[in-house]
């Protein structure tokens, strides 16, 4: 199976680098990163720039789609980039919709959650339900061949239950024994049901904060569709 990540400038890293550790483990999956133009593309930081070699155009069948979040999906929802008619173009012939985290928004965007329940990153729930899905905290969402991871590292989980769905539990204990994957997180606040409220308010204002920055900066150099 083809098995495609479709990249932006400003995604999130783990969002991708996540399910791929995961998917790349499989012995039949063909990984595939694509993105509206080859050559370097950077993560939200600036820090991690992946060589992209396949153009959105180049992957038009892929078995299973996966979108990564990023602060910056809010525009590129808005905007409708070029990602988002790539997404709407496969999702007819895939066998698995996915995304991670506001990776959501552009599945929203290409019409694909309407009426579907759905998850995204907590802080980005209003914006969910604004594409016509219905948001839920639930780590991993299974509608039909659509499926919605919650934030970032929850593209794990996500990777994890669809290598279970294609080839059985068996193989996905055995990837998620081969990465060690065994979460005993210092502190039991990795949801917004479990956060103390100042914990929850920090993290959303700093969202907040983050997301109107993007937004500015893009209004301030209008991004080019290629």
């Amino acid at each position: 199976m083809q098995i495609a990540i479709g990249l932006y400038p400003g995604f999130t890293a783990l969002d991708a680098i996540g399910p791929y550790q995961v998917l790349t483990l499989l012995p039949d999956a063909e990984v595939v990163l694509c993105a509206a133009q080859k050559g370097d593309l950077a993560d939200d930081v600036g820090l991690l720039h992946l060589d992209i070699t396949h153009t959105f155009d180049e992957v038009a069948t892929p078995g299973m789609l996966l979108v990564p979040g990023g602060f910056i999906t809010r525009r590129l929802a808005r905007d409708r980039d070029p990602i988002i008619d790539w997404v709407t173009r496969v999702h007819q012939h895939t066998t698995y919709t996915t995304s991670v985290c506001t990776g959501a928004l552009l599945l929203g965007a290409a019409g694909i959650l309407d009426g579907l329940d759905a998850t995204t990153h907590w802080c980005a729930y209003d914006e969910l339900a604004r594409s016509g899905a219905t948001p839920t905290e639930r780590r991993v969402v299974q509608q039909g061949k659509v499926w919605t991871a919650a934030g970032v590292s929850a593209g794990i989980d996500l990777a994890l239950t669809l290598v279970a769905d294609m080839h059985g539990k068996e193989v996905a204990q055995a990837i998620q024994l081969a990465i060690e994957y065994d979460p005993q997180p210092p502190f039991d606040s990795g949801a917004p049901s479990k956060a103390p409220a100042e914990i929850l308010d920090l993290v959303r204002g700093a969202s907040q904060a983050k997301v109107a920055a993007v937004l500015a900066k893009s209004e301030a150099v209008p991004q080019r569709r290629p």
